[in-house]
């Protein structure tokens, strides 16, 4: 990894300092706030898709198919309702804002035919963000606000095989998800985001394909960002989709010197908690924090209230733990207001020190 400065120094020194001297607040699920605006098909269209095709591409792709549940197609359609979702959780408390682009690749938006969007998706995802936070910025001009430029996983993976009947069968590769990855890093980095995170990693290679985008924009920019990575567990027996434990997920991505490693989604708190713990104890940087309000129930709703999520990862920062919190799948700012709440005034977890280790 080439040394490169900053790309917005102060605002780096700013997000240091605060992860220096408290638990950094991430904020909750974009999904489920959307779901609450019960928004229909010519929601996700709005104007520019009303007609059944992209009016602003010079091809005229046509949208004839559904574009409802394309949560990041509402970035151009119904921007007012991402940033109310982020003006929710600034108010609620939190420190760190992610974007509206975990599906913002072409991979994923090839499902709705969008892939041209994919740059103009990132830029709007940052911009809306970063307009949030400026807004909410001005009012405590005391508590700086951090835009994270997310990087989902993709609904591919590069290490596994989609076909049973074939185990040497893949449907992407480190290539093409570099090369996806990478029109994303631009737009992100062009709409003002102040962090990148690479995120819900169940793939390491995938995750591996997006470090080394991102590290070919910061190249070709003469700068860089910080960079967060969060792996995703996926069921009680303690790894990734693709196989690894916490320690080996670790071990994996540490090359790239994240700001912060962590994990997120797919189990609740207290699933999380020991898998969260073996990453405190080894990593370099700092250590992260969000996950699901619980597990899914039968109707794939999520139980866990605000005061029992909130209770459970208050023991994760009194255990010396965290440096950021937040939520996943099911948290809305109610859950994130109560987590802000019990970890208000706790320690960050110290980082270690690498070289008495080595001794």
């Amino acid at each position: 990894m080439k040394q490169l400065p900053w790309l917005h120094p102060q605002r780096v020194a700013s997000l240091l300092a605060a992860l220096d001297e408290r638990i950094l607040i991430i904020d909750g699920a974009m999904g489920t706030m959307i779901q609450r605006h019960r928004l229909e098909e010519a929601d996700y269209r709005g104007t520019r898709f009303v007609d059944g095709f992209d009016a602003s591409h010079v091809h005229g792709d046509q949208c004839g198919h559904d574009l409802k549940g394309n949560n990041d197609l509402l970035l151009l359609s119904k921007p007012e309702v991402i940033a109310g979702v982020h003006d929710e959780y600034l108010e609620a408390g939190a420190d760190l804002i992610e974007t509206n682009t975990f599906n913002a690749t072409s991979i994923s938006q090839a499902d709705y035919h969008l892939e041209h969007l994919v740059y103009e998706l990132n830029k709007e995802g940052a911009r809306v963000a970063r307009a949030s936070c400026d807004a909410a910025e001005a009012r405590t001009p005391d508590k700086p606000r951090f835009v994270i430029g997310v990087l989902g996983p993709t609904s591919r993976t590069a290490s596994i095989s989609p076909d049973v009947n074939d185990p040497g069968y893949r449907n992407t590769s480190f290539d093409e998800l570099r090369g996806t990855y990478r029109e994303a890093v631009e737009g992100l980095i062009d709409g003002g985001a102040d962090t990148l995170m690479v995120e819900t990693i169940f793939d390491t290679l995938n995750a591996k394909a997006a470090l080394f985008a991102i590290e070919e924009v910061f190249d070709a920019r003469g700068g860089r960002l910080p960079v967060m990575i969060s792996g995703t567990i996926t069921d009680a027996s303690g790894r990734t989709l693709s196989g690894q434990t916490a320690e080996a997920f670790y071990t994996s991505i540490s090359h790239g010197h994240p700001l912060s490693v962590g994990l997120n989604c797919a189990l609740g708190a207290k699933d999380l908690r020991p898998h969260v713990e073996t990453l405190a104890g080894i990593a370099g940087g700092y250590v992260s924090a969000h996950p699901n309000a619980g597990l899914p129930n039968a109707f794939g709703e999520y139980d866990e209230t605000p005061e029992e999520m909130a209770a459970t990862l208050k023991e994760f920062a009194e255990s010396g733990l965290l440096n950021l919190v937040g939520g996943c799948c099911g948290t809305t700012p109610e859950h994130i207001r109560a987590i802000a709440e019990a970890v208000h005034g706790l320690a960050p977890r110290k980082l270690p020190n690498l070289l008495e280790q080595a001794a």
